[in-house]
């Protein structure tokens, strides 16, 4: 309740709480449909794999700035492959942590992750697994199961799966999957997404409408076989219909999105370029979503105070900004 709290007020002073930043162009993965290196996530002129980037102090300053410019409550630090710079985050996310800010690592899981980060308060480090080994291996060579499973050692990670067309093809996949990591020791919660096209994109990832209410149904059968999967129901439910736009979807309004110089900002949210926003799947816009549609007592939405704060907040944004 305090987190909210303090995000109403950083919405209402005309800050986005959350602030995702790509650290690093570089990435050792050549993932299949990777949003990040799409020819049109930073609008078409230049790639992720073109941008230039931050090293040593200017990484570990760059963010700091970019931290306390938008006064994030809230740091998603994704890529790339963050761990390419695990020297500049072995510094930098004890000084966030310092800073009070909660941090969300989103990593591959290719290198160690070093073992003194498991004592950083407010840390979430978040593993991406594409499914049982077979298929992930297959997609994420050389960030094998292998090496996840040796790499995770000693930390209690967030395993993080985006549900594709080839993972639902056989009855019982994400029951296997969920539950194979439901047993591990270092598993302290797992959380699914669907994948999320672009405009018009043809790839074989992409679910049908009867995969998604395949996996709608799954998902709210397996929430109650399996702790670990941690996403209430409501949650689930938003991917059935997820928001229309990102001008209603309160994850997109709520976070900047930054690339690997350091001043680009991705939009119009962390995909880039145009999401088909009928077929997201976007576990951060879901969970944000289920709360926005929570009715308080009386009826009235949560997300009805929310856009009414975001007005009050972009008021005061134009004052600040005209006053230098």
């Amino acid at each position: 309740m305090d987190g909210i709290i303090q995000a109403w007020g950083r919405i209402l002073r005309g800050y986005t709480p959350n602030l995702s930043i790509e650290i690093t162009r570089e990435c050792p993965l050549r993932c299949a449909g990777c949003y990040a290196y799409g020819d049109d996530h930073l609008g078409g002129d230049i790639t992720l794999r073109q941008m230039s980037d931050a090293r040593g102090d200017a990484l570990i300053d760059g963010v700091i700035r970019l931290v306390r410019k938008h006064q994030a409550l809230h740091l998603s630090i994704v890529g790339g492959e963050p761990l390419v710079r695990y020297r500049e985050l072995d510094v930098l996310l004890p000084r966030l942590a310092e800073m009070g800010v909660y941090t969300q690592l989103v990593t591959s899981a290719v290198r160690p992750i070093p073992p003194q980060w498991a004592a950083i308060p407010r840390l979430q480090i978040v593993v991406s697994i594409d499914g049982l080994a077979p298929e992930h291996d297959a997609r994420r060579k050389p960030a094998t199961y292998d090496r996840i499973l040796r790499h995770i050692t000693g930390h209690q990670i967030t395993v993080h799966c985006t549900v594709t067309r080839q993972q639902v093809s056989r009855d019982g996949y994400l029951d296997d999957f969920i539950g194979f990591w439901s047993r591990n020791e270092h598993t302290r919660q797992i959380w699914m997404s669907l994948y999320t096209p672009q405009v018009g994109e043809e790839a074989p990832e992409i679910l049908t409408p009867d995969d998604r209410r395949r996996v709608i149904g799954d998902l709210l059968r397996l929430r109650t076989r399996y702790p670990k999967l941690r996403m209430p129901k409501d949650m689930i439910e938003v991917y059935a219909a997820p928001p229309a736009s990102p001008a209603d979807c309160i994850f997109a309004k709520t976070t900047t999105c930054v690339s690997a110089d350091l001043e680009t900002r991705i939009a119009p949210c962390q995909f880039g370029g145009q999401p088909d926003c009928s077929q997201c799947g976007c576990i951060a816009s879901a969970g944000l979503g289920a709360v926005g549609r929570h009715r308080l007592p009386g009826g009235l939405p949560v997300g009805v105070i929310f856009d009414a704060s975001l007005k009050v907040g972009a008021a005061v944004r134009r004052v600040r900004d005209a006053i230098g």
